[in-house]
């Protein structure tokens, strides 16, 4: 079957057809039919028991990249509103759902890394189904950073800082707008996955996170298949929570040059200052200790394994982008950065914004 004869899939017709016969005989979606159910989600079309058993077979069939491309350019195409800055960032779209226990991290490596010259965008969205944890907006705020901003808004402080919050709310209202259905399913469902990948700024280049490294091949064959993706290139790194803050110890670093896979390598964050186990970068309070954190680490007055985890972030963003040669090197300009509490100016220019 191909694009132009798909005929009528409604998302019934699918779970008849197509998906819903259990994990080991389902069949796999076209590209034409995972469009199709992608636009009547958005379109808020299907029932809602039609619509959670649809997220719930496709959780259990496990969606192929295909599947996943094409549900990427519905949403790109059909709800997202991109705002290109005048600079070329690195977008880093986190698990929206959140983290619960340890620091989030990349709003001061993001920082660090703007003021080396690598521009960085995040994107979130606010308490986000299915966790409902801090994300990249809720640290930002608590830091007396702007948020609510519309997309020519978010671009223009990219511009202005080299960095910048896009909102999902302002970029993604459509997917916004299926909180309710989302939180009624209990579980993450694909949309968990592409919403990291909307790219509202429009970037080449894309940091993002996995738990295990197939997921990461998964996530380089979406980008590789899809249609609207401005993507060239990306760097996925082995996740703390499952964020795009990396996890201490031995990890593993995938990297997508716009082909069909990722070259990986396992790399000992103690061989760039990381030195601390997950447990030190615990909290008790994620966003009131996370911005308190963020904030002493940029002035300088922290030098302890959050300046660490700061210095190591910081440079994988400089290192995705190719402004280092290799991740050391990003390492020792972060750290210079952060001796002299240099880029504490990029923190009060966002608050100012």
């Amino acid at each position: 079957m191909t694009d132009d004869d798909a005929g009528e899939w409604p998302l019934q017709r699918l779970m008849t057809n197509v998906v819903g016969s259990g994990h080991k005989s389902a069949d796999d979606m076209t590209r034409a039919q995972a469009r199709q159910a992608m636009s009547r989600i958005l379109h808020r079309d299907p029932a809602e028991t039609t619509l959670g058993a649809f997220w719930l077979a496709n959780r259990w069939k496990r969606n192929t990249p295909t599947e996943l491309a094409a549900f990427l350019d519905v949403l790109k195409a059909e709800t997202v509103t991109r705002a290109t800055p005048d600079v070329d960032p690195v977008d880093c779209g986190a698990n929206y759902d959140g983290k619960g226990s340890t620091a989030l991290l990349g709003v001061g490596a993001g920082l660090v890394a703007a003021q080396a010259g690598t521009p960085v965008v995040v994107h979130s969205g606010d308490r986000v189904p299915t966790q409902k944890q801090p994300a990249y907006k809720h640290v930002l705020d608590e830091l007396g950073v702007r948020t609510d901003l519309d997309p020519k808004a978010s671009a223009r402080m990219v511009e202005d800082i080299g960095f910048g919050f896009y909102y999902q709310p302002r970029f993604a209202p459509d997917v916004t707008a299926l909180a309710d259905r989302r939180e009624e399913m209990g579980v993450r469902t694909f949309l968990n996955t592409i919403e990291t990948l909307a790219n509202p700024a429009g970037a080449s280049v894309h940091l993002g996170s996995f738990y295990h490294l197939a997921f990461a091949k998964k996530l380089a064959g979406t980008l590789e298949r899809s249609r609207e993706s401005t993507f060239e290139r990306a760097l996925f790194v082995q996740g703390l929570e499952g964020y795009d803050d990396v996890r201490p110890g031995s990890t593993t670093i995938a990297e997508w040059d716009g082909g069909d896979g990722v070259a990986d390598a396992t790399i000992e964050t103690a061989e760039y200052g990381l030195t601390a186990s997950e447990d030190a970068l615990e909290v008790g309070d994620v966003i009131a200790d996370s911005a308190a954190i963020t904030e002493a680490v940029l002035a300088g007055d922290r030098t302890d394994a959050f300046a660490d985890a700061v210095a190591l972030n910081a440079a994988l963003r400089m290192y995705a982008r190719e402004d280092v040669p290799d991740i050391a090197a990003g390492v020792d300009t972060a750290r210079e950065i952060l001796e002299r509490g240099a880029a504490t100016a990029k923190l009060d220019a966002l608050r100012s914004f």
